[in-house]
């Protein structure tokens, strides 16, 4: 069964496509391929996996001719940063006025 898996960084893309036998999951065809010991920084427990953009669990069995895809977190934008600090701050602030009146 031929399967490919992808994992994309800022600025540099890994693709890497192998038989593996058939019935094998996700999780499976990662520790097949050592993507793991590649690339330290990903965490299945926090990564995400797909097939062809669908999320999948780790426990997916997959099918011939299938895309793993290893999903990352995506940096904040700087806009939607400010707002959750000043979100934080205000709450702070509010916080500390009622422990004040208290």
């Amino acid at each position: 069964m031929h399967i490919a898996i992808a994992y994309a960084l800022p600025h540099e893309q890994w693709l890497e496509e192998l038989d593996v036998p058939e019935a094998s999951t996700v999780e499976e065809v990662l520790h097949m391929a050592q993507v793991l010991s590649k690339y330290p920084d990903i965490d299945l427990s926090i990564n995400k996996c797909g097939i062809f953009a669908k999320m999948v669990p780790l426990s997916q069995v997959l099918l011939d001719g299938q895309r793993i895809e290893i999903y990352r977190a995506l940096p904040k934008k700087p806009r939607n940063a400010h707002a959750e600090d000043d979100k934080k701050e205000r709450i702070r602030a509010k916080k500390e006025r009622t422990q004040a009146q208290s």
